[in-house]
């Protein structure tokens, strides 16, 4: 037989029951007749652990790339791994996207169930597919079977390590299963050896190759020399032959991915271009960091030391899917924010993101920062908003704040409400977990008292207020009177109606007009701090704020 005849013969002695052929599925998935520079992207997930943030950080990027051209994003769940695969990992992945609000056009929408016309999209369906496909690198001459054991390949590398060599794989003369003959390989089979497919790599270390990557411009690095399985022993495929097979049909035109594969670039494009498919735009984003609070120096999100590693940590503390989106978009893109300032208004995602505009350097991820975007987020939101979404959550993290805050709605959005729909409203919450201890003093489940006072103001001050205020108070009272009652408490009891005389005269009075609020507020509500005093007593009811000074008066 000659070469080819070899080829043909092996092909069919390692691959007896695949009778497709490539040809077949170029036609089952054709091209997508997009507009030009519409971009396909995907997210490959592999379920194997909770959604980490930067998974949410990478889905972000492809959504928003294929969207603002007008293209595909599709998310592929890449589940080869078997040993490392969590039960039913993929709806932590899922949930996790919704949650948030990254929506994909295409692909795995949950535990079993995908929509769109390039799948399976879950690669564990698609095995016949990347069979195919090997089989036809057989044929070429481009794959061969390798049947060695984990003692021959440890073996390998322990030699490699006593030469020095360079670079260390299965490659060149360390390639001891490259150059068998039919009847060696056939042997081996008829006698049931375990064996993998491998890339027959035609690279030389003295080549180099360039590529042009979105995010970090031209990269040049060795060309590919090592004999790469593509098949392991199940006849499942590894992570770099199965992503090249599923880029190409699944018609991806820019894979999106963390920083560390760039080392994997150069195999990559070997098997793109052996497989005769057309190379990806290639993207790579920097690693999501934080400051390590014991050192002091950058390191990665950890899953085992940083509970907001998780995308569940968001989702049980509460914070808004804007929040979390306006705030990945901060580290994405230093002109969102510029961009935000003249679009107020305008939904996140609708965002002209531009890949050449990320930077390439790692990503700190600062909660504080986060805190203060989400309060930016909130305070735009309707108090019937605020309302439906805190509801939503209690009822699923805070079983008794529903209860209280669910019996009468209306009551609680009009709490909420406080300072709220207003050109300048408060940014006081950040998360939904934090709307128990903001309105607490509202309701007797959860109100603590606190009749702690500032330095500058005694107990016998505090006295005297709450006194002289309980019998000048008035339910009827609009907002210029009640607080024109205040101010008119002020010079009996030695304090300045007016703030700037104070500062003026310190040493004449014993503080001013909002010294003497300060010790209404926390004779009320227990708190230096809230929003508008006048509403919260409204609501709170005559009854419920004489009872409250009375005893703030026996307790100062």
């Amino acid at each position: 037989m000659d070469k080819q005849e070899i080829n043909e013969a092996l092909a069919e002695l390692l691959f007896p029951d695949i009778d497709k052929t490539p040809e077949y599925y170029e036609q089952m998935y054709p091209e997508r007749g997009l507009p030009e520079g519409a971009r396909v992207t995907r997210f490959a997930p592999s379920p194997t652990g909770y959604l980490h943030i930067g998974g949410l950080f990478g889905a972000l990027v492809d959504v928003l790339t294929a969207k603002v051209s007008g293209g595909i994003s599709y998310l592929r769940i890449e589940d080869t791994d078997k040993k490392r695969e969590i039960e039913d990992g993929v709806s932590g992945i899922t949930d996790g996207m919704k949650a948030f609000g990254v929506e994909f056009d295409e692909g795995v929408t949950g535990f079993g169930t995908e929509t769109g016309s390039y799948g399976p999209y879950t690669q564990s369906q698609r095995v016949e597919i990347y069979q195919t496909i090997a089989k036809s690198l057989v044929k070429q001459g481009l794959a061969y079977p390798c049947f060695c054991s984990s003692e021959d390949l440890d073996s390998i590398r322990e030699r490699q390590e006593a030469e020095g060599a360079d670079i260390r794989g299965y490659f060149g003369k360390w390639a001891k299963c490259r150059d068998l003959s039919y009847e060696e390989i056939e042997k081996n089979i008829s006698e049931g050896k375990s064996w993998v497919l491998r890339f027959r790599s035609d690279g030389s270390p003295d080549k180099r190759i360039f590529f042009e990557d979105m995010i970090r411009g031209k990269i040049e690095m060795p060309e590919n020399i090592i004999d790469e399985v593509l098949l392991k022993s199940d006849g499942i495929p590894t992570y770099h032959f199965a992503h090249c097979c599923d880029d190409h049909f699944m018609r991806t035109t820019h894979v999106v991915r963390g920083e560390e594969w760039i080392s994997s670039v150069p195999k990559h494009i070997a098997l793109f271009k052996a497989c005769g498919y057309k190379v990806p735009k290639y993207a790579h984003t920097p690693q999501v960091m934080k400051f390590d609070d014991e050192t002091g120096d950058k390191r990665k999100l950890s899953k085992r030391k940083d509970p907001e590693a998780a995308v569940s940590y968001f989702v049980e503390e509460g914070f808004p899917k804007e929040s979390l989106t306006e705030y990945l978009l901060t580290l994405l893109s230093s002109g969102f924010e510029d961009w935000r300032r003249a679009n107020p208004d305008v939904p996140a995602m609708d965002y002209p993101f531009n890949l050449k505009k990320m930077s390439s350097s790692g990503c700190l991820f600062d909660l504080v920062k986060l805190n203060d975007v989400s309060k930016n987020v909130i305070c735009r939101m309707s108090a019937s908003t605020v309302y439906d979404r805190v509801a939503a959550w209690a009822k699923e993290f805070d079983g008794e704040f529903y209860n209280v805050i669910s019996a009468d709605p209306d009551r609680t959005r009009e709490i909420l409400n406080i300072d709220r729909e207003s050109p300048k409203p408060r940014k006081d919450i950040a998360k939904w977990s934090e709307v128990r201890d903001y309105i607490s003093y509202f309701y007797p489940e959860f109100y603590r008292k606190d009749y702690s006072l500032p330095e500058n103001i005694s107990a016998s001050d505090a006295k005297a207020i709450v006194a002289a205020y309980a019998k000048a108070y008035s339910a009827s009272d609009d907002k210029d009177g009640w607080f024109g009652k205040i101010k008119e408490l002020c010079e009996p009891l030695r304090f300045t109606p007016n703030v700037k005389e104070y500062k003026s005269n310190p040493d004449t009075y014993k503080g001013h007009v909002g010294d003497v609020s300060t010790v209404i507020r926390i004779a009320v509500t227990s708190r230096r701090n809230t929003p508008d005093l006048y509403s919260i007593m409204l609501l709170l009811g005559e009854d419920e704020v004489r009872a409250r000074l009375a005893d703030a008066g026996a307790n100062f």
